[in-house]
């Protein structure tokens, strides 16, 4: 792997935007950082990475350079790696994106096991509900919910995230507990609105039907923009929720959150593993994938 350290150098400067941490994190110094990127730029005859003051940033050409650098690095760990026994520790950073609710209600929680398993692993963990751009932020993998818009990316099924319907005891109370669609209304029920933008339109309680799923607007004087905000809405009793299965089940369990109307479920949500590479992906990145697929299979419909 020496020969290709210019390679690796360029990388990690890319990825995190700053010679000065990408030298700590390789355990080299920043000099020697600028100096095989400086070389590297010469012998490929471009300006591969824009400089500032404060940031490091991928050039046109950059961008181009940084996608097929990380395939061959890829192919180059794999062709180190073709040998070895099956049952080898995995090493080396993971950086990978996921909803949040996800991170914190099922990956985070199984994540000792599998750093006790392969110790050498390093997880650069980002959950957020902003769609994260793969190559510019150096990301290995993503999962996604919902529909894949991006046909540039390359997407697994991973299958679908059960939805459930959920108030906290408080509301409940205040409002009684629903049994039927009609209930939400004669009831006064009211919901906590979710959306991307403020300005938006809400998009209303969801329930299915016999040929799909229809929406019933109810009044609500809460709106936010975030999952974790949206779930902390209803466990404070401003509403009814509708959430994913794995994050909600902790509160249904710890008496937090009450699930109400089970036979009218939300739909399913779409989700996916979703990769830039058209190449092989590392040996660590196929295990964590097929680790997290693992574990979320009890939340999948």
């Amino acid at each position: 792997m020496k020969d290709l350290e210019a390679l690796i150098v360029f990388a990690r400067v890319a990825e995190m935007k700053s010679f000065t941490r990408a030298a700590e994190s390789l355990g080299i110094h920043k000099g020697r950082a600028s100096v095989l990127v400086r070389e590297l730029e010469q012998q490929t005859g471009a300006t591969l990475l824009h400089r500032t003051t404060r940031t490091v940033q991928l050039t046109e050409d950059g961008r181009a350079f940084y996608s097929r650098a990380r395939d061959l690095l890829s192919e180059a760990e794999e062709l180190q790696a073709m040998f070895s026994q099956g049952g080898m520790s995995l090493r080396g950073r993971i950086r990978v994106d996921m909803p949040a609710v996800l991170a914190q209600s099922v990956v985070i929680p199984a994540l000792p096991e599998l750093l006790e398993a392969h110790p050498e692993l390093e997880i650069e963990l980002s959950s957020t509900d902003r769609r994260v751009d793969l190559v510019e932020e150096g990301f290995d993998c993503v999962v996604r919910l919902g529909p894949i818009v991006d046909e540039t990316l390359i997407a697994r099924p991973l299958g679908h995230l059960r939805m459930i319907n959920a108030a906290s005891p408080d509301y409940l109370d205040r409002f009684g507990v629903p049994e039927t669609l009609d209930d939400l209304v004669s009831q006064g029920h009211r919901m906590v609105h979710y959306m991307r933008n403020f300005g938006s339109k809400s998009e209303g309680w969801e329930y299915p039907t016999g040929n799909g799923y229809k929406t019933l607007l109810l009044p609500g004087s809460v709106r936010v923009n975030s999952v974790p905000a949206y779930h902390e809405a209803g466990l404070a009793g401003l509403g009814l929720i509708q959430g994913g299965y794995s994050s909600l089940l902790p509160h249904i369990k710890g008496g937090t959150l009450t699930e109400v109307l089970p036979g009218l479920l939300p739909e399913p949500l779409a989700a996916s593993f979703v990769v830039a590479h058209r190449r092989s992906l590392s040996q660590r990145v196929r295990a964590f994938m097929k680790w997290t697929e693992e574990i979320l299979k009890p939340y999948f419909a």
